[in-house]
């Protein structure tokens, strides 16, 4: 885990060119976490929740919503780094996302995080960050 002390710690190794801010543990991807994140979203189709029909896919089993994935970074990052005397934390959006694999359903991933920009806006500071998920 990588700990910034401030806000100024961030800034301070992002302008030094020290922007690898770490990997993150794995973590599975199994078919009840597909399952809870169908029930959170309404998003049923077969190819996430029917593992009989899943077996005759292209992909021989389930898999995982891209959205699930997408939003695992937010457990990923939180134990992959933190900064320290922070009003709060919130997610601004995301610039580019691409799903350029599928997850199939027992896959174990983890993240790749670095900064990208850290810049004063009206009410704070904003992160950017690049996050590249391996399976």
């Amino acid at each position: 885990m990588r700990i910034f002390p401030d806000i100024a710690a961030l800034k301070q190794a992002a302008a030094a060119g020290d922007t690898d801010l770490g990997t993150s543990e794995w973590v599975t991807v199994d078919q009840a976490m597909i399952n809870r994140f169908a029930e959170a979203t309404g998003d049923f189709q077969w190819i996430h929740v029917d593992v009989e029909r899943a077996k005759a896919s292209p992909f021989g089993t389930t898999i995982a919503h891209g959205w699930l994935t997408l939003s695992l970074l937010a457990r990923l990052s939180n134990e992959t780094y933190r900064v320290e005397q922070l009003a709060a934390r919130l997610n601004y959006g995301a610039n580019k996302v691409r799903f350029t694999s599928p997850v199939p359903a027992g896959s174990r991933l983890r993240a790749q995080f670095r900064i990208v920009s850290v810049e004063d806006v009206a009410q704070g500071v904003r992160l950017t960050s690049e996050a590249t998920v391996e399976r």
